[in-house]
């Protein structure tokens, strides 16, 4: 019995959401997907918006990051169809996550956005979690747009080094 590709991208999708336990950014799987030349860019963004329309995936996007968490109803549906994922297709998938895991885990633990706040300055927000545990949360004011990005920028390269500077001086 041959199955539409569409449906194999998306149980592929479903299956790589259910293999870990913190969202991965649409970036993280259409890596893997792309680079295996499964299907094209096109298709994977067709494959995604099919699956948040039928409430499979939530997406969530914050500036240029989009997060996606499987749903309940997208866990039970790739329990009822997971077997139509070839072996050596979920073998591939689980070799990807042994390498790449810590991280891919890193890289969406690590959130940052900015917006200009009704006082007419931007507002830098910065939080690092560890699995579902905020560690730490910061807001800064700033006068202007430039200052907000760059502070988010280093955000992303700096965060460790902020964190432990604080548990030092606070504790």
């Amino acid at each position: 019995m041959t199955q539409d590709p569409l449906t194999l991208y998306k149980l592929i999708v479903l299956y790589m959401l259910n293999r870990v336990t913190f969202p991965l950014t649409k970036a993280q799987v259409g890596d893997f997907i792309l680079e295996r030349e499964y299907t094209n860019f096109l298709t994977l963004q067709q494959v995604f918006a099919e699956l948040t329309e039928a409430d499979l995936i939530s997406a969530k996007t914050s500036r240029n990051r989009t997060q996606l968490l499987l749903t309940d109803e997208g866990r039970e549906t790739l329990s009822f169809f997971e077997n139509r994922i070839n072996s050596s297709i979920k073998e591939e998938i689980d070799r990807f996550f042994d390498a790449n895991e810590l991280e891919m885990r890193n890289e969406v633990s690590v959130l940052s956005d900015y917006y200009k706040s009704v006082s007419g300055e931007y507002e830098a927000h910065l939080r690092a979690k560890e699995k579902d545990v905020t560690m730490v949360e910061i807001t800064l004011s700033v006068p202007d747009e430039d200052t907000a990005s760059a502070i988010c920028a280093n955000w992303q390269t700096r965060n460790q080094d902020i964190y432990q500077y604080l548990i030092e001086k606070l504790f």
